[in-house]
């Protein structure tokens, strides 16, 4: 037998790098969308995106299976991009869609309409966005992402009610910052 057709029947028959696709195929928007939110740069993304993967194959023999996959996989996610902008996290950006119709999670929706009619007031939430605290740009992060209260508490590890209100604050802050 040659020596690709071992390495492939190898590859077959191992339970865990099977997992390990099967995980990031039904995870890569995830992945791409938590990066792309702390990275604007398609190249720093790409390589960030690596980096998340390089961490979820070395963890996926540690996963117990106590919250959801996808829990999990944002966790490793955030903590990765987090980790990735290295000392410069005070200062990290970040980036969200310039699709109004993205911004109704963050702001009601009559005052959407009235705030975001313009590219120049989807540019002035992203300066409200990035004056927010690392951890606020990370709930806002999961938040756009449209995970529940429960899970952005497993990705960040605080409280069902102090997420909550954490992100009620940031909201009532962005709305008071957009009204400067």
């Amino acid at each position: 037998m040659s020596k690709l057709n071992k390495q492939n029947i190898k590859t077959m028959n191992d339970p865990k790098e099977n997992r390990f696709k099967q995980i990031i195929e039904e995870n890569g928007g995830r992945i791409n969308s938590i990066c792309s939110y702390y990275c604007p740069n398609a190249e720093d993304q790409k390589v960030m995106v690596q980096e998340v993967l390089v961490n979820i194959w070395k963890s996926l023999d540690k996963f117990r299976g106590e919250s959801t996959i996808s829990t999990w996989i944002y966790r490793i996610a955030v903590n990765t991009s987090l980790s990735f902008t290295g000392k410069t996290y005070r200062n990290l950006k970040l980036y969200i869609d310039k699709d109004p119709l993205a911004m109704n999670i963050l702001l009601d929706e009559g005052e959407l309409e009235q705030k975001l009619k313009t590219e120049e007031q989807l540019e002035q939430l992203e300066i409200s966005l990035n004056q927010l605290s690392v951890i606020d740009k990370a709930l806002i992060s999961l938040v756009l992402e449209g995970l529940s209260l429960r899970e952005i508490a497993d990705v960040v590890g605080l409280t069902e009610p102090n997420v909550k209100v954490k992100i009620h604050r940031i909201k009532e802050q962005l709305k008071q910052l957009l009204n400067n």
